[in-house]
């Protein structure tokens, strides 16, 4: 399939497709609830105290993606191994000196000649967003911004594969979702400006270092963005229980240059960004819940990409 002549596939755009969720009825795919799938109030996943402290300048700037204070062994280990910026200091609980749980981390630092601080473990915690540090905190330069231009355009070898988050406000949600997408072999992630979380300790935490490999960027609107990517020829999927389409039918468009959108927990897709989608697509729920946790959701729409490329490689 083709994407010259801006024709849609099947199941696409406004027309036919039940707008749930949003104070219309019904539910979403991708919707949070109660930390999986089931009914009630936005939920959580991944590591969290329930919120990352916003009047911390050091954890999450207010216009950058964040990500100037990491916590956990495995996120502060593969921001070391990522090599992307620069590391300011290493705390590391006192009562770990010594301890082979962290050798890792002092070995790659010692030979990056970054500062480690032996600290109080109190005092580690005090300073800590998330809910559990592990004994380790850092800080560092603010995560890198990719080039919009360039993940449009992709690298020249394999087709851009894209995942657009629409919204999401839970950091949990978030690392799970950037986690899944280095995995599956995400070109990149495009992320709101406003009204989303960005690279909190949290989300960096619960994406256990993936944050430093996968190319973020942020932009400040997202439909404008989706009507742009049809210029580069990159097909828009808009994941939402109510659409008549499934996920498991889109490998046509999979091999193709595609971005994949996931709505905000509770509210779903916007209705401007669900309007710039060529396909509407759904995950088939065939039990009592209606609807999987956003990053569920996210892991097995970005595999179902994975393994139609793979298949017709």
């Amino acid at each position: 399939m083709s994407r010259s002549g801006s024709r849609k596939p099947s199941g696409g755009g406004r027309g036919g497709q039940r707008d749930s969720g949003g104070g219309r009825g019904g539910s979403r795919q991708g919707q949070n609830r109660g930390g999986g799938s089931g009914r009630g109030g936005p939920g959580r996943s991944g590591g969290g105290r329930g919120n990352d402290r916003p009047t911390d300048r050091r954890a999450s700037g207010p216009k950058g993606l964040g990500g100037r204070q990491i916590e956990g062994r495995q996120a502060v280990r593969e921001m070391l191994i990522g090599g992307r910026r620069k590391v300011h200091e290493i705390w590391i609980s006192a009562e770990l000196e010594g301890d082979p749980g962290v050798g890792d981390i002092v070995t790659i630092a010692n030979a990056q000649r970054v500062p480690l601080v032996y600290i109080a473990k109190s005092r580690l915690e005090k300073e800590a967003r998330s809910e559990a540090p592990q004994g380790v905190l850092a800080h560092a330069a603010e995560l890198p911004e990719a080039d919009l231009g360039t993940l449009l355009r992709g690298d020249g070898s394999t087709p851009p594969f894209l995942v657009a988050v629409d919204g999401v406000t839970d950091p949990g949600n978030l690392g799970a979702i950037v986690r899944s997408c280095d995995g599956a072999g995400v070109t990149g992630v495009l992320l709101p400006r406003h009204r989303a979380v960005h690279v909190t300790p949290t989300v960096a935490k619960s994406a256990a270092g993936a944050v430093e490999f996968v190319p973020i960027t942020l932009v400040p609107g997202l439909p404008a963005v989706l009507k742009q990517m049809k210029d580069h020829g990159i097909w828009v999927v808009g994941l939402d229980d109510g659409a008549d389409r499934t996920i498991f039918e889109i490998d046509e468009l999979a091999t193709e240059p595609i971005c994949l959108v996931l709505g905000a927990e509770g509210a779903g897709l916007a209705r401007l960004t669900r309007e710039r989608c060529d396909a509407i697509v759904s995950i088939p729920m065939l039990g009592g819940v209606s609807s999987l946790n956003v990053s569920a959701a996210a892991a097995l729409s970005l595999y179902q990409v994975t393994r139609a490329r793979g298949t017709s490689a």
